[in-house]
């Protein structure tokens, strides 16, 4: 499986909790979220600021432009994301396929110039494209990549990869600073009412449900060594943060990294959850079906969860480390497939 984001630089404890994501083979109970959560900017009436920016990054970086940048170069899946819900197309990105496999919140439109990984991207391809910003997620202020980036006469715009502390706020956090760097405020006002709006809705209609337990776990994993490895959301992470927004209590009770919320556990580890319900991605890497091969698994079979059909694959294309559209399919999700 791929790495999240810039797993090369990260230490080894935190990159082992990290380790899986993205391929392009998928699949799932359900299929790909309609192409309806993706933002039309063809309707889009909000405006764009027009003068002089200065704002200070996550890592208490000041980044001064003299208007909003309009050639984003932006090397993470969250952020590119972001940017297309605000309405800004980047000129640059990296891992185009992978993002258009793993995040199916906003589409990439054909001819954004695809700079690599997101661990190593082609620098010389990335300013070739002549951007007037570089977003690029980081995990401290002094990260390999950012010391490589400012090398460059081009500002850059560093993002936190996570906040386990409170990952919603710094999910929206991330989506309002690079809607500071590109004017595109108002815009973002609108798209985060209708986040909120969303969760309370969808809080309201799980309250009404009559859903078998409200504990859950959300999950991922992959194949090494012939081994299933499982990767639980707990306390802390996004998916499992979100959950428990919805009313749902988040049964992963065991460690999890700093950043992320990421535990770590094998099938004997999950038979532990008593009688949570069990949520899990939908998106398989060709590298190993990790679902197909739990499937197979006789203890597996013997989880509560999964004898009484209550382990759910989320549509497939749902990132889950993504912003408020990705979040907003994410709420979506768990709503339908409890209440179904």
């Amino acid at each position: 499986m791929k790495t999240r984001s810039i797993a090369a630089a990260l230490t080894a404890p935190l990159a082992l909790f990290l380790v899986a994501c993205g391929t392009t083979d998928t699949t799932a109970e359900e299929k790909a979220p309609e192409a309806v959560d993706s933002v039309d900017c063809s309707a889009d009436e909000t405006a764009t600021s027009t003068g002089p920016v200065s704002l200070t990054d996550s890592y208490g970086r000041t980044v001064e432009l003299d208007k909003p940048a309009e050639r984003i170069a932006v090397l993470e899946w969250q952020q590119i994301e972001d940017a297309l819900t605000l309405c800004v197309t980047p000129v640059a990105a990296a891992d185009v396929e992978g993002f258009g496999t793993w995040d199916s919140a906003e589409t990439l439109p054909e001819g954004v110039t695809d700079v690599g990984t997101r661990g190593e991207p082609n620098l010389e391809t990335l300013f070739g494209t002549n951007p007037d910003l570089v977003i690029v997620e980081a995990y401290t202020a002094e990260d390999e990549i950012i010391k490589q980036l400012e090398q460059y006469d081009v500002p850059v715009l560093a993002t936190k990869g996570a906040d386990a502390a409170d990952p919603v706020a710094n999910m929206l956090a991330t989506f309002e600073l690079i809607a500071e760097a590109t004017g595109r405020e108002e815009r973002a006002e609108v798209v985060v009412d209708e986040f909120n709006a969303s969760l309370e809705a969808a809080k309201a209609e799980i309250e009404d449900a009559d859903v078998a337990t409200t504990d859950f776990v959300y999950f991922d994993g992959w194949i090494q060594g012939g081994n299933v490895s499982i990767r639980p959301f707990g306390q802390g992470s996004l998916m499992g943060e979100l959950g428990e927004a919805l009313g749902l209590t988040n049964a992963w009770t065991g460690d999890v990294d700093p950043a992320y919320g990421l535990g770590g556990t094998d099938i004997e580890g999950m038979t532990e959850l008593g009688d949570a319900t069990f949520f899990y991605t939908g998106t398989t890497d060709p590298a190993g079906d990790v679902n197909a091969a739990l499937a197979e698994n006789a203890a597996w079979q013997e989880i509560p969860a999964v004898a009484e059909d209550r382990a759910h694959a989320f549509p497939e294309g749902i990132w889950t480390f993504g912003g408020p559209r990705s979040a907003q399919q994410v709420i979506d999700a768990y709503v339908d497939l409890l209440t179904k």
